[in-house]
């Protein structure tokens, strides 16, 4: 399986990441990719990056080195309201952004509870990708959230980086098995995120392929491996 994208990566502006969004840069053209999305933490997470950051993404240009870059934002869930920490005018000037579930920003809950406030963050036009779904400390019925994602045209993420020894986050191998059998089912789209915070790990999937190549998951719902058609399903949902 040959990836060409990795649509969630951190700078030092999302204050516990290492590189800057030039070095991420590099090693994605170092590594073959054709497309980075930048998606650092909003004001929520403890040292997020301020507004100001998101609206001067801007500034960047559409490609560097042979890479097209996304501006993005990893905006945080902060109730199981479907309510994030960023407004939707900021998150309207970019090019995609992913919600995510994090600790500092909101407490565990129960699955009803988590997954019908999920299901409400789906339904924001601007939210493209549910970060990291795995984390067994906020537990979903991956089936009603893989009808959400359809339905809405919601990407959720293989996170490779809750899938490392390292990782902190509880249950994510045997949460994801559970989800990708019903994206495989429903015919759902996914896509594979680094979540790197140091430039050495922007386009690291080792243990994502593994897992997909295990459940014999088809490489044609992996959009990572075809840009053009990431961003344009990207883009679908904001024109609705």
């Amino acid at each position: 399986m040959k990836i060409l994208a990795d649509i969630h990566t951190h700078t030092i502006a999302s204050g516990h990441a290492y590189s800057t969004i030039t070095e991420n840069i590099k090693a994605a053209s170092e590594k073959g990719l054709k497309l980075i999305a930048t998606t650092d933490h909003t004001e929520g997470m403890p040292g997020g990056a301020h507004a100001f950051h998101f609206a001067n993404l801007r500034s960047l240009p559409d490609e560097i080195d042979g890479v097209k870059i996304l501006r993005g934002a990893e905006a945080n869930i902060i109730d199981y309201e479907g309510h994030l920490d960023v407004d939707e005018e900021l998150l309207g000037e970019l090019d995609m952004a992913i919600a995510s579930f994090h600790p500092p920003c909101i407490d565990f809950a129960d699955v009803e509870t988590v997954t019908r406030g999920l299901e409400k963050v789906m339904q924001n036009p601007y939210i493209s990708i549910i970060g990291h779904p795995g984390d067994s400390r906020y537990p979903l019925d991956f089936e009603r959230i893989v009808k959400m994602a359809k339905a809405t045209g919601t990407l959720l993420e293989v996170n490779n980086a809750s899938l490392k020894p390292t990782s902190f986050r509880p249950g994510v191998r045997e949460s994801l098995i559970e989800l990708l059998t019903y994206c495989k089912a429903y015919e759902m789209p996914v896509v594979l995120g680094s979540d790197a915070h140091h430039m050495s790990v922007v386009g690291g999937f080792e243990e994502s392929i593994t897992l997909l190549e295990e459940l014999d998951f088809p490489e044609t719902l992996v959009l990572n491996t075809n840009p053009e058609a990431l961003v344009d399903f990207i883009s679908q949902k904001r024109l609705k």
